[in-house]
């Protein structure tokens, strides 16, 4: 027999942005319900003890935080700190002056839009105010500015890695695709380190979300979802049923287009599933592994880019297109530990136990097909790491996990693996009827994008579960 309860919205999925959105619709007082498919609230941002007989808690799947507004931190009261890392990278990052002057500028302009509604695209470039930044970011291929601004293979490569996180394309992609991930990546500023970990944040946003009067359900699946653009029924695998005004999806735009089914879908909608392209493979060592020419800590602390110079990105973009993993993963990784030590115990830290997160670019989920894939890739990119190192990884290595797109999908939702959802969009209107809108809407009046997938979506932010919220209470308002 059916059990049907009454809110005024149901959030489907239990992200970290979902859980802003909760906070922020309860203490308006909105009677809001989160439905969560997994034991666990957070979706990618949390923590876990991966290696059994280790007290040490790694951040599974996103690891830095960089895009959450001060201001939305602020208003939400979390008690986590964000630690600025003493380094930014090894090798340093030797910046243009004027290139930096232009990504500064540009990001002063831009990341305050983010939490506001839509301008068109004209009112943005306006809002710009610099031409040559609009030519370099947001109308030709990145490959352009980056080959005229730098003459080191090394540099082109290093900058090329911020348009390359979640994004599988070349540096010269017609589409774009790489400008948008750049522009996401260096608007934001520096990349935060969560202390405690990123299930510290998710911890926090989930009890002040229960504070503020949610209701968070766990371990509940969402199967579909009916509306009529005024009244929303939610119903779950167990036969339990949820209606609503508004529906907020956490989920991504691929899985809501199943979840309302082909006659509802949402817009926009992929026309294909999405691809992710990214290795996530955390490590647990007996210590740090040494470096020639600097000391452990110089290189770990900030990001340790591996393989990354320009031709080395494009070689390994053409052989993971062409259905081969790449002979040289380009990869990065920083240690957590080295600057928040609380994710291990005492006696691990005592030992000089250390943490590592690799990200491996340029591992789409096409690779993962056959079932020695994942040990292949994993295989091939610790040999890239080893390559430049001093001594092998493995001799130090006291646990080893890793996450391939295919694993992200069945574990988190995200088709493909995709940790943006879908490719990114760009942070203005890109048609007359989005100007003014918050970039979380959908066909049905009543449905709402409040994850990663919303226009403005992406990294650990908080600001589709923001612009979610807003969008709700306008639309009530009117």
């Amino acid at each position: 027999m059916s059990d049907r309860r009454s809110f005024d919205v149901v959030i489907v999925g239990g992200g970290h942005n979902a859980l802003v959105a909760a906070i922020l619709l309860g203490r308006a007082e909105r009677r809001v319900v989160v439905l969560e498919r997994r034991d666990e609230l957070g979706g990618a941002a949390v923590s876990a003890r991966l290696f059994p007989g280790y007290d040490a808690r790694l951040s599974r799947y996103s690891y830095l935080v960089s895009l959450f507004p001060d201001a939305l931190r602020r208003s939400l009261g979390l008690p986590v700190e964000f630690r600025r890392r003493r380094i930014a990278a090894y090798p340093p990052i030797e910046a243009d002056a004027d290139f930096h002057a232009m990504l500064t500028h540009v990001a002063a302009r831009v990341f305050r839009t983010l939490t506001e509604p839509l301008r068109s695209r004209q009112e943005f470039r306006r809002l710009l105010d610099d031409d040559a930044a609009w030519d370099a970011l947001f109308k030709t291929p990145l490959s352009a500015v980056l080959e005229r601004t730098f003459e080191s293979d090394l540099l082109r490569g290093t900058a090329l890695t911020d348009a390359l996180i979640g994004t599988f394309a070349p540096a010269d992609d017609p589409l774009l695709r790489q400008n948008r991930c750049f522009l996401y990546h260096v608007v934001g500023g520096t990349w935060d380190v969560p202390v405690g970990g990123m299930g510290a944040l998710s911890g926090a946003l989930a009890l002040a979300a229960r504070e503020a009067g949610a209701e968070l359900v766990t371990g509940t699946e969402v199967v579909t979802i009916a509306t009529d653009g005024i009244a929303a029924e939610v119903t779950c695998a167990d036969g339990r049923t949820y209606g609503a005004h508004h529906v907020l999806a956490g989920v991504a735009p691929h899985v809501l287009t199943g979840l309302l089914g082909e006659a509802a879908a949402p817009a926009p909608a992929p026309a294909t599933k999405p691809e992710g392209a990214q290795l996530k493979i955390n490590m647990l060592l007996k210590r740090l592994p040494q470096v020639t020419g600097v000391s452990a800590e110089e290189a770990f602390t900030g990001t340790f880019h591996v393989n990354e110079g320009y031709d080395q990105l494009e070689q390994a973009y053409r052989q993971a297109a062409a259905g081969q993993i790449p002979d040289l993963p380009p990869c990065e990784m920083y240690c957590h530990s080295l600057t928040d030590p609380s994710i291990l115990s005492d006696d691990l830290n005592a030992q000089g136990v250390q943490t590592l997160t690799l990200f491996g670019l340029h591992m789409p989920a096409r690779l993962f097909t056959s079932p020695d894939a994942k040990e292949n890739a994993v295989a091939a990119t610790l040999r890239s790491l080893n390559g430049v190192l001093a001594e092998p990884i493995d001799e130090l290595l006291l646990g080893l996990e890793a996450v391939t797109p295919p694993e992200l999908e069945a574990e988190l939702g995200m088709p493909g693996g995709h940790i943006f959802h879908r490719d990114l969009a760009w942070p203005f209107a890109e048609s007359e009827h989005e100007v003014g809108r918050w970039g979380v809407e959908t066909d049905q009046p009543n449905v709402w994008l409040c994850g990663a997938g919303a226009r403005r979506g992406g990294g650990v932010s908080g600001i589709p579960g923001h612009n979610a919220a807003r969008a709700v209470l306008e639309a009530d308002s009117h």
